[in-house]
C-alpha cells in the first residue's frame, strides 16, 4: 500500500486520482503509525520550504520519513516534496530540510519569469533501473526555487530554465520529481507508475 503524506501543503486530489486510475491502493494520512506500515511513501508539496518543514515537524512526520527512508522504504518527493529531501533552502530565510540527499534549494536568478510554470522538456542524464525504457518528452513544472544537488550522480534527469535544473533525482530508494507527474501526460504517468510498481513489490499491506 502507498501512503500519500498529508501535512496540509500538498495537491492531494490530482495525485490520488492518478493512482486510483492506475489501479493502485493508497491511503492519504498524517498518522505516523500508518506511514510506518505502508510499503512506500509519497511526499507531495505546494508552498514554501520553511512552512512545509514546520508542518512536518509539528505532526512528528519528519522523523518518520527520515527513519523509514534510511531503512530502505521507497520514498518519492514531488515538487516541493522533492526539495524537502535535500539539506537546506534559502526560501524566505535559511531552513534545514530532511537531509536525505545532499544539496541546497535556491531561487532562480536573472530575468526569468517566476514562478517557472508550464511544460518543459525532460532530459535523461544517467541510466536508472526505475526509469528505463522511457522516451524524453515534456512535463509540467510549477516552482520558483530549484535544487542545487551536491552529487551529480543523484541527478537522473534535468530540464533547462535559465540554467540546468534537476528534474528527477534518485539515490537508493529515495526519489524526487520537481515536476508534477500526475499532470504531465503520458510520460508523467509512466514515471508515477514505475514508482508505484516498485512499491507493490516491497511487501504486503499490513494496515
Amino acid at each position: 500500500m502507498l501512503a500519500i503524506i498529508d501535512y496540509g501543503m500538498g495537491n492531494l486530489h490530482s495525485l490520488s486520482k492518478a493512482l486510483e486510475r492506475m489501479g493502485y491502493d493508497y491511503v492519504i494520512t498524517s498518522d505516523p503509525d500508518v506511514l510506518r506500515k505502508a510499503n512506500g511513501l509519497i511526499l507531495p508539496g505546494v508552498g514554501a520550504f520553511g512552512d512545509a518543514m514546520y508542518e512536518l515537524a509539528i505532526r512528528g512526520i519528519d522523523t518518520v520519513i527520515k527513519a523509514e527512508a534510511l531503512e530502505g522504504k521507497p520514498l518519492l518527493g514531488i515538487c516541493l516534496g522533492m526539495q524537502l529531501l535535500f539539506s537546506s533552502s534559502d526560501e524566505n530565510g535559511y531552513y534545514e530540510g530532511l537531509n536525505l540527499l545532499p544539496g541546497h534549494v535556491a531561487r532562480f536568478r536573472g530575468e526569468l519569469r517566476i514562478p517557472h510554470m508550464g511544460w518543459n522538456w525532460l532530459f535523461f542524464k544517467h541510466p536508472h533501473p526505475l526509469f528505463r525504457d522511457l522516451s524524453e518528452d515534456y512535463v509540467y513544472f510549477v516552482h520558483s526555487y530549484y535544487v542545487q544537488a551536491a552529487n551529480s550522480e543523484d541527478v537522473i534527469a534535468t530540464t533547462n530554465y535559465g540554467t540546468s535544473v534537476p528534474a528527477i533525482v534518485a539515490r537508493n530508494q529515495i526519489y524526487g520529481m520537481q515536476f508534477h507527474p500526475e499532470k504531465s501526460g503520458k510520460l508523467g504517468l509512466k514515471l508515477l507508475n514505475q514508482f508505484a510498481r516498485l512499491v507493490e513489490k516491497v511487501g504486503v499491506d499490513v494496515s
